[in-house]
């Protein structure tokens, strides 16, 4: 999939990333937030497993590849800008390196919400 229009109607920073959003399918939940390069993006659609950039080893990397804790693909969106990824997937496992079922978990400030 060289030339993909959904790849070329990306807007990509300085560095040739977009950040994206991964959401599990059944729950709605945010599992985590990465990066892709348009590699990565590519790759994510050929295989229909998530797959990204890694910004500290500067390598593609996917999930779940060492792990064993996999994400399934359901679906790939962009936002109205074309700067944001929305990756919807079904999760095996945890999502976050921490072992935490999302990068979110480890702490969460609750506001009560008046009527």
């Amino acid at each position: 999939m060289e030339n993909s229009p959904f790849v070329d109607s990306l807007i990509f920073d300085d560095q040739g990333l977009i950040p994206v959003v991964v959401q599990q399918v059944d729950s709605g939940e945010v599992l985590m937030v990465a990066w892709m390069n348009s590699e990565a993006v590519i790759q994510t659609l050929e295989t229909g497993q998530g797959t990204y950039w890694s910004r500290s080893r500067n390598e593609i990397w996917v999930k779940g590849a060492t792990s064993g804790n996999t994400q399934s693909v359901i679906s790939l969106a962009k936002d109205c800008d074309a700067d944001t990824l929305l990756l919807t997937v079904d999760q095996l496992g945890s999502a976050c390196h921490s072992g935490d079922r999302t990068c979110f978990d480890a702490e969460v400030i609750q506001f009560e919400v008046s009527p």
